[in-house]
């Protein structure tokens, strides 16, 4: 089973259902129906596994172009505004930003919008806290 890392605790991973954004993996890509593992800072000695997730949709989205508003929409759709607010940005400005410095992408890169059924949640023991 493979890990889907959270850096932040967002208000998101409370929710039965939420979507997150990832790039395509080179390896093997995030497929619909597949269990995953939802873990807060993988890499870290502090890790915390939140709970099992089977994801439920996979859709193909896209950065925004500046031809965008003058051409109309091309496939696959760009991510919106309030979708970037949703996934914990500020902006859709901002979340362009930082996929631009993470990961190197730029207009019209392509990518990976999850949406995530919690399967089963971990509660931390008294003791573990």
């Amino acid at each position: 089973m493979r890990i889907l890392g959270f850096s932040q605790k967002w208000p998101k991973l409370d929710e039965a259902t939420f979507t997150t954004f990832r790039v395509k993996r080179r390896d093997k890509d995030w497929q619909q129906s597949e269990l995953v593992q939802i873990v807060y800072k993988p890499r870290s000695k502090d890790r915390e596994i939140l709970g099992l997730a089977v994801i439920i949709s996979k859709d193909m989205r896209r950065l925004r172009t500046p031809f965008d508003d003058l051409h109309g929409a091309f496939e696959p759709s760009p991510i919106t505004r309030a979708e970037a607010i949703a996934d914990g940005f500020p902006s859709y400005k901002a979340m362009a930003a930082w996929l631009h410095k993470v990961h190197g992408l730029g207009p019209n890169a392509h990518i990976n919008k999850l949406t995530l059924l919690y399967h089963a949640r971990y509660i931390k023991a008294s003791a573990d806290v």
